[in-house]
């Protein structure tokens, strides 16, 4: 495991203690669980700004599904004769 060291805030480092404190749980723990849900979390927001792209070149192309569309393959949820999407 690599080390990496972090300047933090007064403020932040004594709620961090504090916390650590609470949960019976080490700084570093903290530390690395924050940051690895921060990473998952910025991962997540990339993968969706990637698709919201495509979806736009899908609508400047033209490629839209009528709302009335939309509505009838909802209402076959649920049933034995589930339409299919068209994605």
């Amino acid at each position: 495991m690599s080390v990496t060291t972090i300047r933090l805030p007064e403020a932040l480092s004594e709620d961090l203690e504090r916390l650590a404190a609470e949960t019976q749980t080490s700084r570093s723990q903290l530390i690395n669980q924050a940051v690895k849900e921060y990473v998952v979390r910025a991962h997540t927001d990339a993968e969706r700004w990637q698709e919201t792209l495509v979806a736009l070149e899908s609508v400047k192309a033209g490629r839209l599904t009528d709302g009335a569309e939309v509505d009838a393959w909802l209402s076959t949820w649920g049933k034995s004769a589930k339409k299919k999407s068209r994605r």
